[in-house]
């Protein structure tokens, strides 16, 4: 999917435009890469440069054509979330696209599912070449060993959208702020349990895949907003299952907490794909809108017309353009040996498994609901009307100022 082009940056893009703002400027020393040129000739952008017209990148060809080798990047799969063949790919592509980068200059590919898979396209990416990998790795075990020996043979390793414990020390870590994440789901389920009068509120914690490390710094996020309510009494929290990303298992596990605890009237949903199965057991149960919330992250097309539904509360929206065009920028300053930007460096993540902080590029998080989807989702391009809004629920656009 892509874009609608527009002159002015968009609501989302303004947003984290503003939280950073204050991190442009000057340059990171991160080892990567000798013999840089003058800083006349090496391009300096920032996070808050970027805008859904990828017009930012065109302003890193002069870098593009400095660097050197493959930029090769490793997405997981096409299972646990749309994303990934639905914004990831095309985004990066065209990212590395408006920088200059021909065809042969980078490749994307997707593991599908398959860690033994990734670690084979690494190996024949290094062979082939690359001088920067781009991972978005299954889980932190696998993904370690892949970018030790990326670095082992002098490949500069970037963690894209999740963490890879126990990776290289410096690497840099692509993604949005995830413990921000969580938070907007534990404060949407608030909001919405207040909003739809569910009383004696019984609630569910369903969490992600415990070996990724995002799925970490979600919990972190809304069990802090939710702690409180369980332990004053407001709240019951009725159990908190191994988590996953696979959606048929997420049924199954709430199928069997929703058997052994029918009191039970609210869930944590950690995205989109697992709250359209917890939905679709609920719509089997014959269990109404508006009565029941549920939650999500990654603003699916699933998602949105859940919520227009009245069966989830809320999205996570992170606009992946953002996410995408900052790992873009980081491998071709990593490509070209040169220090990349502190502008496009405003953070840090902890690596249990080291103990180090990570550098890290973090994007601002949105939550989405029926009152704001108009003026972000739908704006930003990111979901087309005509799909969003079939037959069922064009009475329901309607009312969310959606044309």
């Amino acid at each position: 999917m892509r874009l609608n082009r527009r002159a002015a940056a968009v609501s989302a893009v303004a947003l984290a435009a503003s939280s950073l703002a204050a991190c442009g400027g000057g340059s990171h020393n991160n080892n990567s890469g000798s013999n840089p040129s003058s800083s006349s000739s090496v391009p300096a952008i920032s996070n808050s440069d970027f805008t859904s017209d990828f017009s930012a990148m065109e302003t890193l060809k002069p870098l593009a054509q400095q660097g050197k080798g493959m930029v090769a990047v490793l997405l997981p799969d096409t299972t646990t979330s749309a994303r990934y063949t639905t914004f990831d790919a095309p985004y990066l592509k065209e990212a590395f696209q408006k920088a200059g980068l021909s065809s042969s200059q980078f490749k994307i590919q997707n593991a599908q599912g398959s860690a033994s898979t990734m670690q084979t396209q690494a190996e024949a990416a290094i062979t082939a070449g690359a001088s920067v990998l781009l991972v978005d790795a299954l889980d932190s075990g696998s993904g370690a060993a892949i970018e030790q020996n990326a670095t082992s043979k002098g490949v500069k390793v970037i963690d894209y959208d999740r963490l890879t414990q126990g990776g290289p020390s410096d690497r840099i870590y692509v993604s949005f702020d995830n413990v921000k994440v969580g938070k907007l789901i534990g404060e949407g389920e608030v909001s919405c349990i207040q909003d739809w009068g569910v009383k004696n509120p019984n609630v569910l914690i369903m969490d992600g895949d415990p070996t990724d490390n995002n799925a970490k710094l979600f919990a972190q996020g809304y069990n802090g907003v939710l702690d409180p309510k369980f332990k004053s009494g407001d709240y019951t929290k009725v159990g908190e299952p191994a988590g996953t990303w696979d959606p048929d298992k997420a049924q199954t596990t709430f199928a069997q907490q929703y058997t052994a605890h029918p009191q039970m009237n609210a869930v944590v949903t950690p995205n989109d794909d697992n709250a359209n199965a917890v939905i679709s057991y609920l719509q089997s149960k014959k269990v109404p809108a508006n009565t029941f919330p549920t939650t999500g992250q990654d603003a699916s097309l699933s998602g949105l017309q859940n919520i227009l539904k009245g069966y989830q509360c809320g999205t996570v929206y992170k606009p992946i353009y953002l996410e995408a065009q900052s790992a873009a920028a980081i491998a071709l300053y990593l490509r070209a040996g040169q220090p990349v930007p502190s502008g496009l460096v405003n953070g840090s993540t902890k690596d249990d498994t080291v103990g180090k902080d990570v550098q890290s590029s973090l994007q601002t998080p949105l939550w989405v609901t029926k009152d704001n989807m108009a003026d972000t989702v739908v704006k930003d391009g990111a979901v087309k009307t005509s799909d969003l809004c079939i037959s069922s629920l064009q009475q329901a656009c309607k009312d969310a100022g959606i044309q």
